[in-house]
């Protein structure tokens, strides 16, 4: 039982980090809290749904659609409704004010078109719902599949923001955005592409979300709460704090469901959250002011 409750809990802690990571990158390099994040979540797993049952197209294949559109739908909120916002923002303050203000609008219009187009009817779909044994616990492909997913999406992104010049850029706008365009940065075009990328990443999200859970058009505010906590616990800005929180979390809530009772996850979330923040403030790889 207790591997089986570890390698469950990675699963769910892998996929908490996914979704995540696309939105530490909107909120600490973008300074744009996007409250609409777990929608885009929601959407990208309905469009793997359609890709499923209508076209055939495995969720595999499916992310070569996906993450591109997800990309393509954050880059284009933020040309129309983020920029306008930072332009005539005062400080940091008002413009998180700005954006929480925008995309809780935002929210609840990709909400409507979901529940228009889909209902408010639980749905999924079955790929490799196959036993897979491991360690000797069997559990389900799609899940350990998912836990891959996850694994190649932050080790990508890991790289990408560490060992190339443009995530070189991508960091240094996170650190001091005001200094960044010191060194030649367009902060604006960087801020724009991060959001870009944690549309992205959400899209990547979604699908592995819809490969082994039941989803709602109404479900995504869980998804935003699950990705901020991840996010705060992590630290603002940092990709391993959120890889590490989302571990953490995941790991935590299954043990709990297992050894404790099930109805006691979402207290369990929260006690660790509140701890974490009397603990640290700044989260855990966040830094602590002097």
């Amino acid at each position: 039982m207790l591997v089986a409750a570890l390698l469950s809990g990675l699963v769910l802690g892998g996929t908490y980090a996914l979704v995540a990571m696309g939105l530490t990158l909107q909120y600490g390099i973008s300074r744009i809290m996007n409250l609409a994040y777990g929608e885009m979540i929601i959407a990208a797993a309905f469009l793997a749904y359609v890709m499923f049952s209508t076209l055939g197209l495995n969720p595999i294949a499916g992310l070569l659609i996906a993450v591109p559109a997800g990309f393509a739908l954050g880059y284009i909120v933020y040309g129309v409704m983020m920029s306008p916002l930072v332009r005539r923002a005062r400080d940091k303050a008002s413009l998180e004010i700005d954006s929480i203000l925008a995309t809780f609008g935002l929210l609840f219009v990709i909400q409507g078109i979901m529940l228009v187009t889909f209902g408010a009817n639980f749905t999924s779909y079955s790929y490799l719902n196959d036993p897979v044994t491991i360690f000797g616990t069997v559990l389900a492909a799609n899940r350990v599949l998912a836990l891959v997913l996850a694994v190649v999406f932050g080790g990508g992104l890991y790289l990408l923001l560490t060992r190339t010049l443009w995530g070189t850029a991508l960091r240094a706008v996170a650190v001091n955005p005001a200094a960044a365009p010191l060194v030649g940065i367009d902060v604006d075009r960087a801020a724009r592409l991060a959001f870009a990328l944690g549309g992205g990443l959400a899209a990547a999200g979604g699908v592995v979300i819809s490969m082994y859970q039941t989803v709602t058009a109404t479900s995504g505010v869980v998804f935003t709460m699950k990705a901020l906590i991840v996010v705060i616990m992590g630290g603002v800005g940092n990709l391993i704090g959120a890889l590490s929180a989302g571990l953490i979390l995941g790991l935590v809530e299954t043990f709990v469901a297992t050894y404790v009772d099930p109805g006691l996850t979402l207290a369990a979330t929260y006690m660790i959250f509140l701890a974490v923040l009397l603990w640290r403030p700044a989260g855990l790889f966040g830094r602590v002011a002097r």
